[in-house]
């Protein structure tokens, strides 16, 4: 995730401004695709369950979760390569049970790309047109735009295997958008990438889906991936829908503790229910004391929880015999400079938590020196334990 001042950072639920403007839910123009109650079976075991969920005109859906979670199942019933055991799709308002794949107009980016070994790229774009009995010279106009739009417009004549990874990605980009699809599916699209080409590629899909406007639903289980493509995000958890929401109220206002350690990286700390009043809670947390922070679940007094901070909330600063709520003195063991970031992990009696600090901004000491490390209520997010 991008390093931030935590410090400007304002309350949960009280953010303004430009960071309001990012929460602020994508306008419902249209209900262009609608998933309701969708279950999915294999072999008799129930593996997607009752998921409902809708994409709007234009919009750019996450389906977001570890292997296994059932979001590639979910986008072959969307394609009509599986069945559901329940549930419907629709696409502007069109069921699409009993309708084939190639009848459903949807456009399909593989994780592995599929491109034909044994025809040229040219070819490989044409597939879809021809199979839509394309008239050649439309054929050719079609194919020539569309390698000018993925800037690659001198290969035509090459074989998949001519191409580097990166660019067999855009031929399958290509491919999937020629056909002027009514829906984009992009299934982890770029896993098969090193991590600069992966950057690289993210940036240029994102822009060309932008200048495109397709519907489009990407299937990915990295969290910077999908905060950086989609207007909206759902993280998927054994089958279910944990969280739909934009990438800031994903991040900063998680409904569950799987969600929160899914996306992004955190600190967490077992602790028991002081007091709860309202949404803020006071939290006894064994060798570390008291901490005050906040809960959108309803808990009760004694009850096991577990507290989350996120590294780039927790503040670093020297040594201070000042007492504060969310306020400790720790011991340092590494300070790590990773580039953009600088990584302090420091120790509170048996507790390790890390921070992450601004390069250029840390001015610490070194091993088993002594700093305080402080938090802010609205940065202390607690979940039940269960």
């Amino acid at each position: 995730m991008e390093q931030r001042d935590r410090r400007l950072t304002p309350p949960l639920g009280a953010l303004s401004g430009a960071a309001a403007a990012a929460t602020a839910p994508v306008p419902d123009t249209a209900g262009f695709l609608a998933v309701e109650d969708l279950t999915v079976e294999y072999a008799g075991t129930e593996v997607v369950h009752g998921i409902s969920f809708g994409v709007r005109t234009g919009e750019r859906l996450c389906l977001l979760g570890p292997s296994g979670c059932g979001k590639t199942t979910t986008l072959q019933v969307i394609a009509g390569f599986l069945s559901p055991a329940g549930g419907r799709v629709s696409i502007v308002g069109q069921e699409m049970t009993g309708i084939s794949p190639e009848h459903r107009n949807i456009g399909i980016v593989f994780q592995n790309y599929a491109l034909f070994p044994h025809l040229s790229v040219y070819e490989n774009i044409a597939f879809g047109l021809r199979m839509r009995k394309v008239a050649e010279r439309a054929i050719k106009e079609r194919v020539g735009s569309v390698l000018q739009l993925v800037r690659l417009p001198n290969v035509a004549s090459k074989r998949p295997n001519q191409l580097s990874g990166g660019e067999q990605q855009r031929i399958a980009f290509a491919r999937a958008v020629v056909i002027k699809p009514r829906l984009l599916l992009l299934d982890e699209p770029f896993s098969n990438l090193d991590a600069r080409l992966r950057h690289e590629l993210r940036a240029e899909t994102l822009e060309l889906l932008q200048q495109l406007n397709i519907s489009t639903i990407l299937v990915t289980h990295d969290q910077e991936e999908a905060m950086y493509i989609a207007d909206r995000i759902a993280v998927m958890r054994s089958g279910h829908i944990e969280q739909i929401g934009t990438g800031p109220e994903i991040y900063h206002r998680p409904v569950s503790l799987f969600v929160a350690r899914f996306v992004g990286e955190s600190n967490v700390l077992d602790g028991h229910v002081r007091q709860v009043a309202g949404v803020s809670v006071v939290v006894d947390v064994p060798c570390i004391g008291v901490l005050v922070g906040t809960s959108l679940a309803r808990l009760l007094p004694d009850e096991p929880v577990k507290v989350l901070i996120r590294p780039e909330s927790l503040r670093v600063a020297a040594s201070s015999t000042a007492s504060a709520v969310n306020r400790w003195t720790a011991r340092l063991e590494r300070v790590l400079p990773l580039g953009a970031r600088t990584e302090v992990h420091a120790r509170v009696q048996e507790h390790r938590l890390v921070a992450w600090q601004l390069a250029g901004k840390w001015q610490g000491g070194g091993p088993d020196s002594t700093v305080e490390l402080e938090v802010d209520q609205s940065d202390t997010l607690v979940f039940p334990a269960n």
